[in-house]
């Protein structure tokens, strides 16, 4: 089976505050971190070799993740300073993976897909790059893949637009030789650079692969919330006063917590009631929109 790059390098920056305390792969949803759940889901795939590009927090995601040998895969790392984006990371990963082929997947997206569909597809297709994509139900929130009837990438419909299209919610399959072209060390998107010269040049060489797989992209705190409360209930484990709480937090004698996100290493006070909020370690400047109170900072999660 093909090795897969997990994109774990980026800032995270609409995840705000949530990214000051944790990589985003590394947010626990429903008390397991989400790169966990994503080698789970390659494993049982078959897929045992796995690399992670990293750059912000690494440390947040090593310690979780080691070798892979917990998690019954070989987990090797890709450094990247400065990140690198969707087309340099798997340039700069390319040598690691060592393979010709291999699947590249967003760090903070979790899916139901089957891969053996896409990968015979690309497989069969002769394309370079394969992304699966969903009807784009939403095109007031998400540009858009456009794809011809044989699934050729046309080109990328913007937000707002009403041409028929799929949103891509980050699982492809490539060629590493789609990467060629693409600077050393450079920062470099895909979608947005490099595959449309890539089908400029071999008309066809990217593709979309149509699905209807479910799919939850974490892309802002309640969008993390959100599937974290859906994932705690799927699997009959819904916290108490709807709250998530990380790794060492304490919640004071008589505290209500309730629809919070709680962060690590949180204490908080005893006596206090908190609605809606999320609440991390005041650790720093606090960032636009959160409160000083106390030792924490404190904001809105809505």
């Amino acid at each position: 089976m093909i090795p897969a790059l997990v994109l774990t390098a980026g800032l995270a920056t609409r995840l705000r505050p949530l990214s000051l305390v944790r990589a985003k792969a590394a947010l626990p949803v429903a008390g397991q971190p989400l790169v966990v759940r994503i080698i789970h889901w390659l494993r049982t795939a078959g897929i045992t070799d796995v690399v992670l590009n990293l750059h912000h927090m690494p440390d947040t995601l090593t310690r979780i993740v080691g070798d892979g040998q917990d998690l019954g895969v070989r987990v090797r790392y890709s450094w990247e300073t400065p990140v690198l984006g969707s087309a340099g990371g798997p340039k700069r990963a390319a040598p690691i993976l060592g393979a010709s082929r291999f699947l590249v997947i967003n760090g903070d997206t979790l899916t139901t897909l089957d891969l053996a569909p896409v990968l015979d597809h690309h497989a069969r297709s002769g394309a370079l790059v394969t992304m699966a994509g969903v009807p784009n139900t939403e095109p007031h929130k998400y540009s858009g893949l456009v794809a011809g009837p044989d699934g050729a990438f046309a080109g990328v419909a913007p937000r707002g637009s009403q041409q028929p299209s799929y949103h891509y919610f980050g699982v492809q399959v490539v060629e590493a030789a789609a990467f060629d072209a693409v600077p050393a060390d450079t920062p470099y998107e895909s979608v947005a650079a490099l595959y449309p010269a890539l089908n400029a040049s071999r008309p066809g060489s990217v593709r979309v692969f149509p699905t209807q797989a479910g799919y939850h992209d974490i892309g802002t705190p309640l969008d993390y919330y959100a599937t974290s409360m859906a994932f705690a209930d799927r699997e009959g484990a819904s916290p108490a006063h709807r709250s998530i709480l990380w790794d060492d937090v304490e919640i004071g004698n008589g505290a209500v917590v309730d629809r919070c996100i709680v962060t690590d290493g949180v204490r908080v006070p005893p006596r206090t009631s908190w609605s809606g909020q999320i609440l991390r370690r005041l650790d720093g400047d606090l960032l636009p929109g959160e409160h000083a109170i106390g030792g924490l900072a404190v904001s809105s999660l809505s």
